[in-house]
C-alpha cells in the first residue's frame, strides 16, 4: 500500500505535465511559410523567411499574442509548382493561421487555388504578377504589381540617361512575373520614343549557355542591356556583357537586386542599374534598427526580400493581436488597411493589393547606392 502511493504521485504529476504541455502546445500560433529556399532562387526565398522569422522571433520576445507562443513552420518550394502545391496542402492540414509567401509568381499561381479552397490567408512578400491583381480571394500581398514601377525604370533610361534602343533577356522560368514586367517597360519605353531592338528568352538552370544569348542580343547594337530574372542568372548575364561591351548600359529587376548578385558579379557588376523597393539610403531609426537586429541575427544584409518579408510577417502578427471573436483574419486586415513597414506604411484596398514607391538604384563600390 505504501509502496504504491510514490507510484501513484508520479503518475499523477506525469499525467499533469503531460496535460499541461498539451495545453501548451494547442495555444501555440502557427504561421506557414512557403518559399524557395534551395536553388538557383534561394537568395529571394532565404531573405523572405530570415525576415518572417526575425519578426516572429521579436514578437516572441515581447510576450508573443495575447500570451500565447508564435511557430513558424517551413516548406521549401523549390522553385517547382508542384512542390509548391504540396507544401501549401501540407500547412493547410497542420492548421495554420496564415501563410507568408510564395516568393516568385510563378509558385504563387501554383498554390493560389488550393489557398482558396481553404480560405487561408496568405501574405506574399514579393510576388508582383498582374494575374493576381484585383481579385476577391484570399492571396494578398504587400508590394504592388509590375505595372507599377517597372515603367519607372524605362522613364529613368529614356528621360535620364538618354537611352534610346533597348534589349530585354528575360527567365521563362518565372513567366508570370517576368512577361508582365517586361510588358510594363516595353509600352513605357516606346510610347517614350525608344526601340526594343531584341528581346531573348530562357529557361533558369544549370546548364544555361548565356553566352550565344549575349552575342545575339548585343549584335542588334542596343545602348541599354535590361535583364528580368533572378540574382545568379544576371550576375552571369552581366559577367558576359560586359566581356563584350565593357561599356554598355545594364539595368535588371527587381528581382535580382539581392545581396547575392552583388557577391557573385564583383566588379561586372559595378554601374548596373536596378528599379527596387528597399531605399538603401534610408536613415530612419526604425530601418536602422531593423538593420541592425537583421545583421545581428543571420550574419548578412537583409536585401529587399528580408525586408519585405520581415513586413509580411508584421501584417499578420498585428492582424492577430487585433482581431476579435467572429472576425475573420482576411477581414479583419482589409478592414485595418494601413500597416506599418519597416520603410513605409502599407496601405491595402479591398483586394489585398497595395501601391509602393520604388527606388532607382546603381551598384557603387560593391553596394546598391539609391539615386532617386
Amino acid at each position: 500500500m505504501f509502496l504504491r502511493i510514490p507510484s501513484l504521485i508520479s503518475f499523477l504529476v506525469l499525467g499533469c505535465i503531460a496535460l499541461l504541455l498539451n495545453g501548451c502546445e494547442r495555444e501555440t500560433i502557427r504561421i506557414g511559410f512557403v518559399g524557395g529556399i534551395s536553388g538557383r532562387v534561394a537568395d529571394l526565398g532565404v531573405g523572405g523567411r530570415n525576415g518572417a522569422l526575425l519578426a516572429i522571433e521579436e514578437r516572441n520576445a515581447s510576450g508573443g499574442i495575447k500570451g500565447r507562443h508564435i511557430e513558424l513552420i517551413i516548406r521549401d518550394d523549390e522553385q517547382n509548382p508542384e512542390t509548391a502545391r504540396k507544401g501549401t496542402r501540407e500547412l493547410v492540414e497542420l492548421n495554420v493561421e496564415a501563410i507568408i509567401g510564395p516568393m516568385t509568381s510563378s509558385m504563387a499561381l501554383a498554390s493560389v487555388p488550393i489557398i482558396n479552397r481553404a480560405r487561408l490567408v496568405t501574405i506574399s512578400p514579393t510576388v508582383t504578377t498582374t494575374e493576381l491583381s484585383g481579385l476577391d480571394d484570399y492571396f494578398l500581398r504587400i508590394l504592388p504589381d509590375t505595372h507599377s514601377y517597372s515603367p519607372k525604370s524605362a522613364r529613368f533610361h529614356f528621360e535620364k540617361s538618354g537611352l534610346r534602343r533597348a534589349a530585354l533577356v528575360y527567365d521563362t522560368g518565372n513567366r508570370s512575373y517576368t512577361t508582365s514586367w517586361l510588358t510594363g517597360f516595353r509600352e513605357t519605353f516606346e510610347k517614350l520614343g525608344g526601340r526594343i531592338v531584341a528581346v531573348k528568352s530562357f529557361t533558369s538552370g544549370e546548364n544555361v549557355a548565356f553566352s550565344p544569348i549575349v552575342r545575339s542580343i548585343l549584335s542588334h547594337k542596343p545602348d541599354l542591356v535590361v535583364l528580368v530574372c533572378s540574382a545568379v542568372d544576371a550576375a552571369l548575364l552581366c559577367q558576359q556583357v560586359r566581356k563584350l561591351d565593357p561599356r554598355i548600359t545594364i539595368s535588371v529587376s527587381e528581382w535580382g537586386s539581392t545581396e547575392r548578385f552583388i557577391e557573385l558579379g564583383g566588379a561586372d557588376v559595378e554601374g548596373v542599374y536596378f528599379a527596387q523597393f528597399l531605399d538603401h539610403g534610408d536613415r530612419s531609426p526604425r530601418y536602422r534598427h531593423f538593420l541592425t537586429s537583421y545583421r545581428a541575427r543571420f550574419g548578412q544584409d537583409p536585401g529587399f526580400s528580408g525586408m519585405a518579408g520581415y513586413d509580411a510577417a508584421n501584417v499578420i502578427l498585428d492582424s492577430l493581436a487585433a482581431q476579435n471573436n467572429g472576425t475573420s483574419l482576411k477581414g479583419t486586415i482589409i478592414a485595418t488597411r494601413t500597416f506599418q513597414g519597416v520603410q513605409r506604411k502599407i496601405i491595402l484596398n479591398r483586394f489585398g493589393d497595395t501601391e509602393s514607391t520604388t527606388f532607382i538604384t546603381v551598384v557603387k563600390n560593391g553596394h546598391f547606392v539609391t539615386l532617386e
